[in-house]
């Protein structure tokens, strides 16, 4: 999808939040797709979408390894938000059955767990559109901490609506507008991924929610973002295959 980004940037300049949202669900229409795990800090973004137009398509990723209460906290945001088109996109059996036969992949080669659990369905489910919106924010820390609201590649345009918001703010939203929290939230996860305690664990806090993800390991991200200069973010997977060769 080539487009001039810098009319892009001109065209959306100063808009952020529910605003952002608005302007490129309008421009887009059809073409746009919000990304959500569902989990800890999901429902903000969720309700700025469904009050801007509860049918622009929710990407949902199963891995196969969620949480039960991250299931029951999907179907409970969709049924009080009213969300109309929640796609739900699972990894593809043959390469579960190759690859992790056992289940156990998540352990010996978190990176190439992730992007056949995650990256590869997500690329396959975000296809037919030419905008992704993204609930990444900058105080997560790391490659997020330069975040911009509105990021490119050589697939898609993406937006981070809540790229500024702080812990405090999210807080703030969800309390003015009566949104449920995540149950495993309450019970003192911050950041909330897949099952195994290798992927998620009650470490982090309001301001630094994603330390407890992937504990021990040199992992941050999953592999299913871009940064705002266009690179994929993906950490080198350990063992005998590699990444890089797998999306080739």
């Amino acid at each position: 999808m080539p487009v001039n980004q810098n009319e892009v940037l001109e065209a959306y300049a100063g808009l952020e939040g529910r605003e952002l949202v608005r302007a490129f669900g309008r421009d887009f229409k059809g073409r746009i797709a919000l990304l959500s795990s569902f989990g800890a800090e999901s429902s903000v973004l969720l309700h700025m979408l469904a009050e801007v137009d509860r049918t622009i398509p929710v990407i949902f990723l199963d891995t196969l390894k969620l949480f039960p209460e991250t299931i029951a906290y999907r179907d409970q945001l969709v049924r009080e938000l009213g969300l109309r088109d929640v796609r739900v996109v699972q990894p593809n059996i043959a390469d579960l059955e190759s690859d992790d036969p056992a289940g156990t992949l998540h352990r010996a080669n978190p990176d190439w767990c992730c992007n056949i659990r995650k990256t590869l369905p997500m690329e396959k489910a975000f296809k037919s559109f030419d905008v992704m919106i993204s609930g990444r924010k900058r105080f997560h820390g790391a490659s997020r901490a330069e975040l911009k609201h509105i990021g490119f590649d050589d697939k898609r345009i993406k937006i981070e609506p809540l790229a500024a918001f702080t812990a405090l703010d999210l807080h703030g939203y969800m309390v003015k507008h009566q949104l449920p929290s995540h149950p495993l939230k309450l019970a003192g996860y911050h950041s909330i991924g897949c099952a195994p305690e290798s992927c998620t664990s009650k470490s982090g806090s309001a301001d630094n929610p994603r330390e407890g993800r992937w504990m021990g390991k040199e992992k941050s991200e999953c592999g299913i973002h871009f940064t705002a200069n266009g690179k994929i973010i993906r950490t080198a997977a350990r063992g005998e295959r590699q990444l890089e060769s797998a999306v080739a």
